[in-house]
Formats: structure tokens, C-alpha cells, sequence
């Protein structure tokens, strides 16, 4: 809600770094340099920045001064587009017509009416945590044989945003209408189904030894992901004073770090990890994922929308109960009480200065001081849990410049 804010009031919502003092709280800095430095090897025609659907967002979060770290995540995203974007592409063609103009739209792809458009270039995160992975543990053959599942770690997410515009109603998503909008809720739910199909078919079909393991895993996280999303949507019908911190949390951690978790255990199982490395990667992501969530939520209050591509201010106008919400509502402070007044009443549409006033109680009541200090601390646990699977900081370099991607990130 940056065009609510005074220029006093507005802060970046990038995470410190793990090494940097969050609030009271401090975290050991990384040891080592990282490895595989910003590798360009995109495969052939370079970069591939209209393979990959809408995504988080297609404005690059790292600014001028990020350096070295922003260049190694960018290459390896860009690189993820290469390897993993022609799959992807041809498992959407291969949709019935009715359903595959809708993944075509949603992709970015094509026009409503059919007419090719040059996308935007999601930032394809959750394929390149395969990729990492599966090159941290194996190698760049791991990393090629594990292509498949980076496809369906993508099918999977786009499956999830298909669904979730239609639930939470969003109306625009990367600056376009959402997919129900256009071709209706009903269709759009049909499409989404279709990517979840053809995600489990791709690595129930691939002969890697990795494909049944993955195959299971990628269905039993997307049970959580469901779980996750049944919690989330009750979170909203219930009384400000009904809810945890502790709910909230649960239920980003299924929302959100389990399929980055999963993305990073496909990874470790294509490399052919055992299950000690494979659970730790899982770990990271989910501790990652969390901190993700965090900055995601955090953005979704105060964020400029020419950015994020997403209505300012939407999470608040629904009531939801974010992880910043949440926070600010367990302070016990009087803007914590001032926000449960905001959160009892019922959002009226257009209603600008409302929206402003309950972001400002969120983060009088610091909830988005808590969120930042939180999504370092999860980014602690997520260093914890690398380590335990890739000891070597150069091999682990990928999933470290992705998982700050993650928390640096501004749209």
C-alpha cells in the first residue's frame, strides 16, 4: 500500500540478510563463497523470458546495487526458463482445445481471443529449486534428468493460481484479467485440474528410477497444499479474536513452503539422495517457503501495485488473515484492537482511506516489523537444514542465491 504510505512511512520490504540485525533479533552470516557464479549457460536462443506464466511477478526484484547475488539468482532462473520452458509449453499444447486456449491465456502465451502475446516471464522459482537441487547433489546430469519434474513442479503451482483466483475472486494477475474472469469459473477450475493431471502423468511417464517416488511425493504435497487452502479460506470466515499465530503459520507452511520443500526434495530424489538428504532439503524449502510467504504477505499490504501486478491492498479488502495481520492481532496493543474493529466490519468496495487506515494499524501494531524479523529466522532454520544436506558451500551456491531471491525480492 506504498500510495497510502508518507514518504516518513515507507520502508523497503526486502529482508536483511540472515547476517543482518532484524529488530531485536541477530543472525549468523553465511560461511563461505558461493559456487557455480552466475553461470549463464541458457541453452540455445539465450534466455527464454516468454516460456514462463505469471508467476509472482515478472518485474525483476533486485535493484542496481544488489550485485553479484541478484546476477547468480537471475541466471539461474533464466536458465530454468531455458531447460524447463519447452516442456512446459508442450504439455500445455497438449491439452484439449477448450481447456488449453485457457492455460495458453493464463501462461501468457496468447490473447483471450486466441492471438499469440509475447508474456511477461514469471520468475519460475519453484523449477529452479528442482534444478538447484538436483545440481547441488548429482551434478549438471542430475540437474538435466530432473527436468520433468520441474515441469510439474510449475504444472502444480499454475494449478494452485488458477484455483486461488477463483476463490479469493482476484480480478487481475500480471497486469491482465485473471483467467475466470475471462473464460469463467467453471473453465478456469477445469484448466487448473487439467495441470495437476498432466503434472503427475509427466513423472508417472518419465523411466528416471526417481519418477514413482516423485510421482507420490508431488501428490501427498498436494493434499497439504488443499489442506492448507481449506484453512486458509476458514481463517476467513472466523472472528479476528478466534485466530492463532500459530494456525496462521501451519497453514503458510502447507499454502506455501510445501511445495517449495517438495520442488527441493524432487531435486534431492532425481540425484539419487538418500532420505536423510532428501528430508533436509525438503526442510529448506519449507523454511524458505515460509519466509517467502512472509515477504509475500508483507508486500500484499504495502506493496506498489504497477509491480506487483495484483490490486493493492486485497488481502486487507477480504479480510484475510495474513501473517502480518496476524501478528498485529496477538500484540495485545491498542492498534491490535483497533484492528480487530477494522477486521469485524465488512470491506466496502472502494473504500481507499479504509484500506490505509488498516494497514497502518497492522504495522502500528507491528505486524510487518514481526514479519521481517520472522522471514530472517526462517531463513536461519533454511541455511540449518542446507547445511545438513549440502555441507559444501559452493555446491549448495543455487539454492542459496534462490532462497535469497525469495526474501529480497520487492514484487
Amino acid at each position: 500500500m506504498a500510495e497510502f504510505m508518507t514518504e516518513t512511512e515507507q520502508r523497503s520490504t526486502a529482508v536483511p540478510h540472515p547476517g543482518t540485525a532484524v529488530g531485536p533479533r541477530h543472525r549468523q552470516g553465511r560461511q563461505g563463497e558461493r559456487g557455480e557464479r552466475a553461470d549463464n549457460t541458457l541453452g540455445p536462443g539465450g534466455t527464454a523470458d516468454s516460456v514462463f506464466g505469471p508467476g509472482e511477478g515478472a518485474d525483476s526484484a533486485f535493484g542496481p546495487g544488489e550485485g553479484a547475488e541478484g546476477q547468480e539468482a537471475a541466471a539461474l532462473l533464466e536458465r530454468t526458463k531455458a531447460l524447463a520452458g519447452p516442456g512446459l509449453r508442450a504439455a500445455v499444447e497438449s491439452l484439449p482445445d477448450s481447456m488449453r486456449r485457457i492455460a495458453l491465456y493464463h501462461f501468457g502465451w496468447q490473447h483471450a481471443d486466441g492471438s499469440p502475446a509475447a508474456g511477461n516471464g514469471g520468475k519460475a522459482i519453484r523449477p529452479a529449486l528442482v534444478l538447484a537441487a538436483a545440481a547441488a547433489l548429482g551434478g549438471p546430469a542430475a540437474r538435466t534428468a530432473a527436468v520433468p519434474a520441474a515441469v510439474a513442479v510449475e504444472l502444480v503451482h499454475n494449478f494452485t493460481l488458477l484455483h486461488d483466483d477463483v476463490m479469493d475472486r482476484d480480478t487481475s494477475r500480471q497486469h491482465r484479467p485473471t483467467a475466470w474472469t475471462v473464460f469463467g469459473a467453471t473453465d478456469a477450475i477445469l484448466a487448473g485440474d487439467a495441470l495437476l493431471a498432466l503434472a503427475l502423468r509427466l513423472l508417472a511417464e518419465d523411466p528416471h528410477p526417481a519418477g514413482g517416488p516423485a510421482v507420490a511425493r508431488l501428490a501427498t504435497c498436494v493434499v497439504e497444499l488443499c489442506a492448507g487452502e481449506h484453512t486458509d479460506t476458514d481463517l476467513e470466515h472466523r472472528a479476528p479474536d478466534e485466530v492463532t499465530l500459530d494456525e496462521v503459520l501451519a497453514m503458510a507452511e502447507a499454502k506455501t513452503g510445501a511445495l517449495l520443500g517438495c520442488a527441493c526434495a524432487l531435486g534431492a530424489l532425481y540425484a539419487g539422495a538418500g532420505p536423510q538428504e532428501v528430508a533436509a532439503l525438503d526442510g529448506f524449502g519449507r523454511q524458505a517457503g515460509l519466509a517467502f510467504q512472509l515477504i509475500d504477505d508483507v508486500i500484499g499490504i504495502w506493496g506498489d501495485s504497477r509491480r506487483t501486478g495484483k490490486p493493492a491492498g486485497a488481502d486487507l479488502a477480504a479480510r484475510k488473515k495474513s501473517l502480518p495481520v496476524a501478528a498485529a492481532l496477538a500484540s495485545g496493543t491498542e492498534a491490535a484492537a483497533e484492528l480487530a474493529e477494522l477486521y469485524a466490519k465488512p470491506y466496502i468496495a472502494g473504500d481507499a482511506d479504509g484500506i490505509a487506515r488498516t494497514a497502518l494499524a497492522v504495522d502500528r501494531a507491528g505486524g510487518r516489523d514481526w514479519a521481517q524479523a520472522e522471514a530472517a529466522d526462517r531463513m536461519a532454520h533454511a541455511m540449518q537444514e542446507l547445511a545438513r544436506a549440502v555441507p559444501d558451500p559452493e555446491a549448495a551456491g543455487g539454492l542459496l542465491a534462490l532462497a535469497e531471491f525469495v526474501t529480497r525480492r520487492s514484487s
